[in-house]
């Protein structure tokens, strides 16, 4: 059973190249992105519908287990997650996309199940940090399908339109915990979102490939007409050399995972403390949470046009444009503090909360994501986006512990000054960069 499981996943065998005619190879090309690009937005979407379900009902979940009880599930899937991400990604090189991405998510699913209706504290702790390490399954799979599927100068509209998914999925679920709780039924919320993940995971199975070369088309360099294409890989590494020389020891990958930490911190600093900020300034608890979602909304759009920019102006360099965001990030971080501080009008401080979620969505897309697919291997780029997890994880840790420390020692202003020193930090990384993202792709990090 499992050397059935295990053969189930390994990567796809190439097929032999029967069509011939270019004609066809750009039908089948287009034809197969679309379903790709379709599974991947469709599939993370639903992942995050079963990942963020617990705080759109976490009233409930408080009068059943405590505050602290309710804490401890959201630690439980943020540590297993964190780390399930990491060698997630280090499986997913090694594992054909459809089936170990469906795989995470009909797992995760299942579980969603019968987790609403857990009462007990422990087992609802247990169940929540073995879905986390399922729900790791979702992003590395898709960032080799983007990887495999779409070149380096394309990369960054298709990345961060994926990405978009994540925030469509947080959005989409809070509707559908309004809907829940209305008709009576909050449970509602956790099984209606699994139905959804396993019937997506098997509508994936049945639709999704690997790569292309399993279904007898060329690489996508050959297809687009890189340059980059021409340079031979290294096909004979172990796992553990390909990690070594690709993922560990490349400077380039560490400077981005840093800057992913800080760029992190300044993330969830901003958006997880932002309520609390307004209602200490004096707005109303009322007030507060229309205004916050205003920031993942511009979130998004940022995200895309920086992505779209990228690709246009840049021939698909990451680090430009990451730069000029991150500028006006820093900007964005002092009208947000200055604008509620002195109670503006309620378009103004739209306005700043607006402009952090625009410009840090950006550089978080863009140089966190695809800048990593320019400085690895395709066959560790699944580890590689599993290694800069784990810092991103460490700067979310940062964001709540770290972020309240400084609240309480040196009030708001502290607060907003540490995400400006994050920021100029995250600059100075990604600028280490520069000349590495021009070249692009080259075998001999």
């Amino acid at each position: 059973m499992l050397a059935k499981f295990i053969n189930w996943m390994k990567p796809l065998p190439d097929a032999q190249r029967i069509i011939t005619d270019e004609k066809q190879i750009v039908k089948q090309y287009k034809s197969w992105r679309i379903k790709m690009f379709s599974g991947m937005f469709i599939g993370y979407l639903v992942f995050y519908l079963n990942r963020k379900n617990l705080s759109a009902v976490s009233p409930y979940i408080v009068d059943q287990i405590g505050v602290m009880g309710y804490a401890a599930l959201g630690s439980a899937m943020a540590v297993t997650y964190g780390i399930g991400k990491f060698f997630s990604g280090i499986f997913t090189d090694k594992c054909n996309i459809k089936a170990f991405m469906a795989f995470g998510l009909i797992c995760s699913s299942v579980i969603g199940l019968f987790f609403g209706f857990l009462t007990s504290a422990p087992l609802m702790m247990f169940f929540r940090g073995l879905s986390g390490a399922f729900q790791s399954m979702g992003f590395p799979p898709t960032a080799k399908g983007v990887v495999y599927w779409f070149s380096q100068n394309e990369r960054g509209t298709i990345w961060t339109l994926i990405s978009a998914s994540k925030t469509l999925g947080a959005t989409l679920i809070l509707w559908i915990a309004s809907l829940c709780v209305f008709a009576g039924d909050w449970r509602a919320v956790f099984y209606i979102p699994a139905i959804l993940g396993i019937v997506c995971g098997i509508v994936m199975l049945l639709t999704m490939t690997d790569k292309p070369s399993t279904i007898g088309l060329p690489p996508v360099e050959v297809f687009r007409n890189d340059i980059t294409v021409t340079k031979k890989k290294e096909v004979n590494f172990s796992q553990w050399q390909l990690l070594k020389k690709y993922v560990f020891t490349n400077s380039y990958l560490w400077f981005v995972a840093i800057g992913a930490m800080f760029l992190y911190y300044v993330r969830f600093t901003t958006l997880d403390w932002a309520i609390k900020f307004m209602v200490d300034t004096g707005l109303s608890r009322a007030s507060a949470p229309s205004l916050l979602a205003f920031m993942p909304v511009a979130g998004v759009l940022g995200g895309v046009s920086a992505g779209w920019m990228s690709d246009k102006f840049f021939k698909g360099r990451c680090v430009p444009i990451s730069l000029i965001y991150l500028v006006f990030l820093l900007g964005s971080i002092y009208c947000m503090y200055h604008f509620i501080t002195i109670k503006a009008s309620y378009l103004a401080m739209a306005m700043s909360l607006s402009a952090v979620g625009f410009f840090l969505e950006g550089p978080q897309s863009v140089a966190m994501g695809v800048l990593v697919t320019r400085i690895t291997l395709q066959e560790s780029v699944g580890a590689a986006i599993g290694f800069v997890g784990i810092f991103e994880y460490a700067g979310t840790f940062l964001a709540g512990l770290g972020a309240g420390m400084i609240l309480l020692n040196y009030s708001w202003p502290g607060v907003f000054s540490s995400c400006s020193v994050a920021v100029l930090v995250t600059m100075v990384l990604i600028s280490l960069i520069f000349k590495k993202d021009a070249q692009g792709y080259d075998e001999k990090l």
